[in-house]
């Protein structure tokens, strides 16, 4: 019994420290006293708990301020070079690293071009820790303080044991790549799906910060999705929830990467779109599609049209399936393109079914392409960051 009460004492601990350290990386800079109001905890356990964090080095004191009345308040602020993650994205075109610290800033990043013969992962891996040493070593961190590194790439991920279950645009199956990685580097090392991940980092230092549920919906090479409720992303059995670009829409439609027919995103993912308007005119890229549509061309005009309104079902279903309070829009098509959002939200007055208008926002990803990095880092700092004290 002695045991078993112990342990439940270190785990209420541990759970303290780490609720006092969200208050403070979610209020920063924070006096004492507004966390004892956030945490309904005492005075006298607030303070022994911000002394413990203190003592770990990952918050400090910084600037007083007054309230006009009585004494000047000390405010708390993350140590932010205390703790160094490495954020790794990649797809089947870049893999792109970033060192980033306790804050959420990325201090330096890198990247490299892939080509398809590059994508077999023996080649990749190799590829990402080579990078991963050149990102270390240029950025002149402190190596010591790097805890761990996030990897954030497309497709079915475990991200218990690291391994990448199926992923369609990099045609791998059962690649365990974070230990891989963590074997070549010795740096521990999770993975898990880049749209979760995007999501994770705009709710925490994005557009979704003020936000208790947030769903990210990613338009780009392909369509996905992701629901982070609380701080918390959430997965459903096995990792999966979120996969919305393969609802099946047409079951006789066109064939989609994961070998079905008829999945939503084929009416929405960049490469259709130009196979669609090479069928009228020959189109290298997305760009030339937007600048026909521009000049007034109606098969460019109906090609986006068509993308627009099937953007919209997708935030539908969203909506409908998880109720959220803010969709967060993101993902290289909007990025690229923003006056398709413009296009969207129009389109959704009307299309929301009706006693769901008016209850959420659709708000433009703020991070944009930076959630590649910070998405994957902020995962590795939540897995390995210790408490020990």
């Amino acid at each position: 019994m002695k045991k078993i009460k112990k342990r439940d004492q270190e785990y209420i601990k541990q759970n303290n420290l780490k609720m006092i350290l969200d208050i403070i990386k979610d209020k920063r800079p924070i006096s004492r006293a507004e966390i004892v109001k956030i945490a309904n905890m005492s005075p006298t356990s607030v303070s022994r708990i911000v002394g413990s964090l203190m003592d770990l080095g990952l918050v400090k004191e910084t600037e007083t301020y007054s309230n006009g009345v009585g004494r000047k308040a000390i405010l708390l602020d993350l140590d932010l070079e205390s703790v160094i993650t490495i954020g790794v994205y990649i797809n089947k075109h870049i893999i792109n690293v970033g060192v980033v610290n306790f804050g959420g800033e990325i201090l330096y990043k890198d990247k490299i071009d892939l080509n398809p013969k590059d994508i077999y992962p023996d080649i990749l891996i190799k590829k990402a820790c080579g990078l991963i040493n050149d990102v270390i070593k240029n950025s002149k961190i402190d190596s010591s303080k790097v805890i761990g590194i996030g990897v954030s790439l497309p497709g079915i991920i475990n991200s218990k044991n690291g391994e990448v279950i199926f992923s369609a645009p990099l045609n791998w199956k059962n690649i365990h790549i974070a230990q891989a990685i963590e074997s070549e580097l010795n740096i521990r090392t999770i993975v898990d799906n880049d749209v979760k991940l995007k999501a994770l980092a705009e709710s925490l230092y994005g557009v979704g910060k003020n936000s208790g549920k947030t769903a990210l919906v990613n338009f780009g090479k392909g369509v996905g999705s992701a629901l982070i409720i609380n701080g918390e992303i959430f997965r459903g059995v096995t990792n999966i929830a979120g996969e919305i670009g393969h609802i099946t829409i047409d079951p006789n439609g066109i064939l989609c990467e994961c070998g079905r027919r008829g999945c939503l995103q084929t009416f929405i993912v960049e490469d259709n779109l130009i196979e669609e308007a090479n069928k009228v005119k020959k189109i290298v890229d997305i760009e030339e599609i937007f600048e026909e549509a521009r000049m007034g061309e109606d098969w460019a005009v109906s090609i986006l049209e068509r993308a627009v309104t099937y953007m919209c079902v997708t935030i539908n279903n969203i909506v409908c399936m998880y109720n959220p309070d803010t969709i967060v829009v993101s993902g290289s098509l909007v990025e690229a393109y923003p006056e398709i959002l413009k296009e969207v939200e129009e389109k959704c007055k009307t299309f929301i079914w009706a006693p769901l208008r008016g209850t959420f926002k659709i708000l433009y990803s703020e991070l944009k392409s930076q959630s590649d990095i910070i998405g994957p880092s902020t995962l590795a700092s939540n897995t390995f960051l210790s408490f020990d004290i």
